[in-house]
């Protein structure tokens, strides 16, 4: 019984590391996952915006925020980022640089590109 307890609690935690991302971003940049078509269910987002029929064929300007870098220097002093791991944001739709990790896509987004985070 105690081996399936012990094989359960490692299990969880390579799932856990498999799932964190292995990019660290730099400075006052953002790893974000956008949001697929299958997370946008009809013409709705799952906090209830009406997206336009024209998002299949943009990208979407929507995800969430899976890794944050440490800020910006700003006259020798660091600013910490505003924005949190977790978090759903709006993103400028040419302000960012895509990325591929494990088959998926990723974008690499200044913070000042972040137009709102979504509560």
């Amino acid at each position: 019984m105690k081996k399936k307890r012990v094989k359960k609690a490692v299990k969880k935690t390579v799932n856990r590391l498999s799932a964190r991302p292995s990019i660290k971003p730099f400075g006052d940049r953002i790893l974000v996952k956008p949001f697929s078509q299958d997370e946008i269910e009809g013409n709705k987002n799952h906090h209830g915006i009406i997206i336009p029929e024209t998002i299949e064929k943009e990208k979407s300007a929507q995800g969430k925020i899976i890794a944050v870098g440490e800020g910006k220097y700003v006259d020798g002093k660091l600013v910490p980022m505003r924005v949190k791991v977790g978090e759903t944001v709006f993103f400028s739709k040419y302000g960012y640089d895509e990325v591929t990790q494990n088959n998926e896509e990723l974008y690499l987004i200044k913070e000042e590109n972040i137009l709102a985070v979504i509560r």
